[in-house]
Order: C-alpha cells, then sequence, then structure tokens
C-alpha cells in the first residue's frame, strides 16, 4: 500500500515519496511527514542477522513505497560500500556499562553521511521517475558536518549543483577546510556573516519564496534540500535505530523484547526525531533523551513546554549542536497537536514572528517519551577526559554531551535500562577541544599539529578522510552578508 506524505502547515498538501524527496520543503513552508508511521513488518529474530545494507531495505521501502525494489536496492548499495572504513557500516562500542553507536566511519568522519550517502540516489531516482528535467539545485545550511556531507554525495552528481552556506567562524578548523577543499565542478560553499541560524533562516527563505523559484524556472534550474528538513534525510536516520537494537539482540546484550533508553545529542532534532520514528515502528525503545549543549533551546522546551529562541546565541566546541531554531521539531509539533496542521502553522508563525510558542498541557503530555539533559563546557571537556582514563575510548565533543547527560540521567532517575548513546562524529573532526580536554597543555597547540597526538592518544588510526585534507588545495573563498544570502545564489547560477 502507498505511503503518503503531508505537508505540517496543511494536511491536504499531500506527495508520493519520491515527490517529497524531490522537493525537500512543502510548497507551503511546511515539512513533509509520512502520512502514518508504518510497523516493521519482520522480526528482530531475523533483523538481528542481517547486514546494515538488508536492515536499511527491509526500513526504507516501508517509507518510500513508490520505489520498485530494485531501485531501493541499487539507491542502497551505492551509497553503503567502500565510502565506509567497516563494512558493519555502523559498528556499536561498548564502554563501561554503555553502548556507542558510531556514526561516523563514513567519508567526512560525521553522522550525517548515513543519511547524505544515499540521498544523492534518492534524488536522482526520484527525478527520473517524475520526469524532471530541471537541474536540480541542493540549497544547504550547515552548522559544520552536514555541508560537507552533502557536497561529498553530490559532488559530479550529473543534473545536480550543490550550494551549501555555513557560519564564518562558526564551525570547527577541520570542518571549515573539509568544505573550502571540497572538489566537484557543481559544488559551491559560502561563508556568511553570521550564525547557523541566520544560514537556516536564509535558505529557508529562499526555499518559500515563489518569484525566485520562477526565475530558477525560467533558467532551467529548481531548488531542493539536503538539509535534514528533507524527508529524504530522515528516513535512513530510522535505519541506525533498528540496527542498532537488532545487533544488541544478536550479540546477547539485549533479550527479546527489552527496552533501552536513546541519548541522542541534537541542534536541529532530526537525529533524535528518527529514534522516535523507530520507536513508533515497533523497535523497544524506551526513554528517548535528548542532550543538549549550552545553547539549550531543546532542553527548556521539554522542561516547561515553551520554545523560546529570545536567548544569546552560545559559539560552544559542539558547534553542530549551536542552534536555536530547530527545524525538525516542527514534525514531532505536528504530532503533539494531534496533526493539527492549521495550530502547527500558528506555532511556525509566532516562532518566526515573536521567536516563541507555548504548548497546551494536553500536548505536553503527548512528549512522555522524551528526557532531556544538556552540558556546559567543562562539564562536557571533563567528560572526554574521565572517559578517557578510565576506559581508554575517545569521545568528541557532541558525543561527550549525550554521555554526560547520560549518565546524570541514571544517577538522578535511577533508570537501570541499557543507554545507547550516539556517537555523531570523529573526535579527529573536534581534535584541538578534545586534546585540551584530555589535557590542557595541549591548549597551545595548532589543530593540526595535534592530529598525530591524537591518533598516539587513541590508538585510532587518523581517518582518510582528515589525511585527504592536510595538503588540499583551498578551492572556495566567497563570503557574504546573511541578507546577501539570494543575491549570492544569483551570481552563482548566472541568473540576473
Amino acid at each position: 500500500m502507498n505511503l503518503h506524505y503531508k505537508s505540517t502547515r496543511n494536511s491536504n498538501l499531500k506527495a508520493t515519496a519520491s515527490e517529497a524527496v524531490l522537493k525537500g520543503l512543502a510548497p507551503d513552508g511546511g515539512l513533509f511527514v509520512p502520512e502514518r508511521i508504518p510497523k516493521l513488518d519482520i522480526p528482530m529474530d531475523r533483523l538481528k542477522s542481517m547486514s546494515y545494507q538488508e536492515t536499511a531495505y527491509e526500513v526504507m521501502k516501508l517509507f518510500l513505497t513508490d520505489f520498485t525494489e530494485e531501485e531501493l536496492k541499487t539507491c542502497i548499495s551505492r551509497a553503503y560500500d567502500s565510502k565506509f572504513d567497516t563494512e558493519e557500516i555502523a559498528p556499536l562500542a561498548k564502554v563501561g556499562d554503555t553502548y556507542y553507536l558510531e556514526l561516523f566511519h563514513g567519508s567526512t568522519i560525521a553522522f550525517k553521511d548515513m543519511a547524505l550517502s544515499i540521498l544523492p540516489y534518492l534524488m536522482t531516482t526520484s527525478a527520473k521517475k517524475n520526469h524532471v528535467e530541471n537541474e536540480i539545485v541542493i540549497l544547504a545550511a550547515t552548522s559544520g558536518d552536514t555541508g560537507k556531507a552533502a557536497m561529498a554525495g553530490f559532488a559530479d552528481v550529473d543534473g545536480t549543483r550543490i550550494i551549501v552556506f555555513y557560519p564564518k567562524n562558526g564551525v570547527s578548523k577541520v570542518q571549515e577546510l573539509q568544505m573550502v577543499t571540497q572538489k566537484g565542478k557543481n559544488v559551491d560553499v559560502v561563508a556568511i556573516h553570521g550564525n547557523f541560524d541566520h544560514a537556516q533562516s536564509g535558505v529557508k527563505a529562499m526555499f518559500e519564496n515563489a518569484e525566485l523559484a520562477d526565475k530558477l524556472a525560467d533558467n532551467g534550474y529548481q531548488f531542493s534540500s539536503a538539509n535534514s528538513i528533507n524527508i529524504g534525510r530522515l528516513v535512513p536516520q530510522v535505519v541506525y535505530y533498528v540496527y542498532a537494537y537488532a545487533k544488541l539482540l544478536g550479540e546477547e546484550e539485549l533479550s527479546a523484547g527489552e527496552k533501552m533508553n536513546v541519548v541522542v545529542p541534537t541542534g536541529n532534532f532530526g537525529n533524535i526525531l528518527a529514534a522516535y520514528y523507530a520507536k513508533q515502528m515497533g523497535v523497544p525503545i524506551d526513554r528517548l533523551i535528548c542532550a543538549s549543549n549550552e545553547n539549550k533551546v531543546l532542553f527548556d522546551f521539554f522542561r516547561t513546554g515553551t520554545y523560546d529562541r529570545n536567548r544569546a546565541f552560545v559559539l560552544t566546541t559542539s558547534p553542530s549542536m549551536d542552534i536555536l531554531i530547530s527545524s525538525n521539531l516542527e514534525r514531532l509539533i505536528y504530532l503533539v497537536t494531534g496533526e493539527d496542521s492549521g495550530q502547527t502553522s500558528r506555532f511556525m508563525e509566532e516562532l518566526k514572528n515573536g521567536g516563541s510558542y507555548a504548548l497546551t498541557e494536553e500536548m505536553k503530555d503527548r512528549l512522555k517519551d522524551f528526557e532531556a539533559g544538556y552540558a556546559t563546557e567543562a562539564q562536557t571537556a571533563d567528560q572526554i577526559r574521565r572517559i578517557y582514563e578510565a576506559t581508554g575510548y575517545v569521545l568528541d565533543t557532541h558525543t561527550a554531551v549525550a554521555s554526560y547527560v547520560c549518565d546524570e540521567y541514571r544517577k538522578k532517575s535511577g533508570d537501570g535500562s541499557k543507554c545507547l548513546v550516539v556517537s555523531t562524529a570523529s573526535p579527529y573532526k573536534f581534535v584541538k577541544s578534545v586534546m585540551t580536554s584530555i589535557d590542557s597543555t595541549y591548549e597551545a597547540e595548532e589543530d593540526f599539529l595535534l592530529l598525530d597526538k591524537l591518533e598516539e592518544v587513541s590508538g585510532v588510526e587518523m581517518p582518510r578522510a582528515i589525511a585527504d585534507i592536510l595538503h588540499a588545495d583551498v578551492l572556495h573563498r566567497t563570503e557574504c552578508d546573511a541578507d546577501k544570502m539570494e543575491d549570492t545564489v544569483k551570481e552563482i547560477l548566472n541568473i540576473r
């Protein structure tokens, strides 16, 4: 049975899976959501012996129902191949009494590879299915990881262009170098003078601009999104939660039906939303624990029921979470309003115009699956040092936030359930912050000089993604003010 997608802001606006992947954002500015969350139709007892690729097919076929078996299996096999440095794709590491799901074994050593390795194939397949003749322009804002992973995925893919905006001075040195050295004749990278929220708002404004869409069409282009607002990003993320539970079951770390808690470091809310979808599909997940850094807008939301972005923006050592407008939360809001698209739309207008909105008590009751916590900069650094000294395992700054929140949740709740912490990036991506946390004497050293030290300390070989950028040429130097993003896109595409 075909599964259709509807807009969070107008339930009457519907699309097939391939149309939703192509459009990225609904025409009214809403996000596409499945009209129902499908149930897994295969028992965990069978899933536990499946490869990542086989699991991906079993999950994604339920969401992408207008793709043929051959189309979907081809997309999966092209995505999850030798770009990953382990056949497992998403291995699990048991550290003390906690399981870390390592999502950083792809070509850009961050969890965004898990979805952005497959999105280009889903998108080009969708374009063929829908007889699209325009060149697809992928427009993306990044807080550090999405941009590189999207560029790596779409580089030199026929029929596509990609333009990525990132906040100047708002990403790590390694993240910036990964982006500005990206090869590909269809790739452009722009540093904006502002923060991630400025970049994200600018991109959304361009998607919602009908006049700009007409100009693009006149020039043979159409926009699509590689950000987590695209359902083609969210669906592949559901896979690794199903895979992780099945693997823990297969390794007898969990018994049949035993529930586990999942702790996710998140800023834009897509990664933890995928875990929520997995739970709705039937994966035995109990608590969904949302871990924030000092930009704790999500922590405050789950504590109070009020989402309020009116606060100081903090630049932290976990920059991929330095976000005050969590775009994917809109999909959860739609569910907790009882799928009331009118109310969801009003909340989003309140957020846009006044910077906040507040749930009713009834809506707050529907958030009972979620817990939330946050870590300060000092707590994050201390967690990296403490875990390293106790176990020899090195966490990146984002994973350390989740690890700290996991420990605090256990202490305060007394909940003895098994915990899966989502490890979203390699420590090599944030080498200065990681090494300084382990030993403050590294503070004075240059980021790139510390890479060899991290290799010594961790016993983990420097990833190819890092070794490759150390001597790569800088290919992208474009910068613009936050209010000039549309002009910059027109200039890149040569649109007058």
